[in-house]
């Protein structure tokens, strides 16, 4: 990783699309054909089937559908935050990759109906990461998806020895408050989840896309 927002230069979005069926996306982005044009693709430069941490969001926003990757180098605030993050636990980009609950694009909040039809793609994409070993949690939408996915899913946790961390969003809103304290311990959350990861993670691993 060496800046955020590098979705925003067209050179480099082009570069990610030519790539994104490379062996160890496109097992994936694949899946991501079958289900639809507006369900973002996952970026080569992510992990891929080779991820060992998955972290699932709540739904698509706007600068998804415009570089059509979910993505830590997309050109929005929530993206560069979640850069950040990776950036200061020494989390490399090709360790994990990103996912929503509700992986069509929306621009608003999920229901419950909705979130019920993400499970499948949700057990789908699990189902390709066989060096998973974190699933990152942000936000409400994202706990309560994965408690129906849990629920239909009730033995995949412990068979696949799945380290399950829950914090916040990574977007603005997610630190409005009136408190500061509780501002502060928001963002404090956030942090420690990602220090809990990397320890959950082991040794960095080099660049194996």
């Amino acid at each position: 990783m060496t800046m955020p927002r590098r979705m925003r230069e067209y050179t480099f979005r082009q570069d990610q699309c030519q790539r994104r069926y490379e062996p160890h996306v496109e097992a994936i982005n694949r899946y991501i054909d079958q289900l639809g044009d507006t369900v973002p693709y996952v970026p080569p430069l992510h992990g891929g089937c080779k991820a060992r941490l998955l972290n699932v969001l709540s739904d698509p926003g706007p600068m998804a559908q415009h570089s059509r990757f979910v993505c830590i180098e997309n050109d929005d605030p929530t993206a560069e935050t979640l850069w950040h993050l990776f950036h200061n636990a020494r989390i490399p980009a090709h360790d994990a990759i990103l996912w929503n609950a509700y992986p069509w694009y929306i621009n608003k909040n999920p229901t419950a109906a909705q979130l019920s039809i993400g499970i499948v793609p949700l057990k789908r994409i699990i189902d390709l990461l066989p060096q998973l070993k974190v699933v990152m949690l942000h936000g409400g939408t994202a706990h309560r998806a994965w408690k129906e996915f849990v629920n239909a899913n009730p033995t995949l946790v412990k068979e696949r020895e799945l380290c399950v961390i829950k914090t916040y969003h990574p977007s603005r809103q997610a630190f409005i408050h009136k408190d500061p304290k509780v501002r502060e311990m928001r963002r404090q959350h956030i942090v420690d989840a990602f220090t809990q990861c990397r320890q959950e993670l082991g040794p960095t691993q080099t660049n194996r896309a």
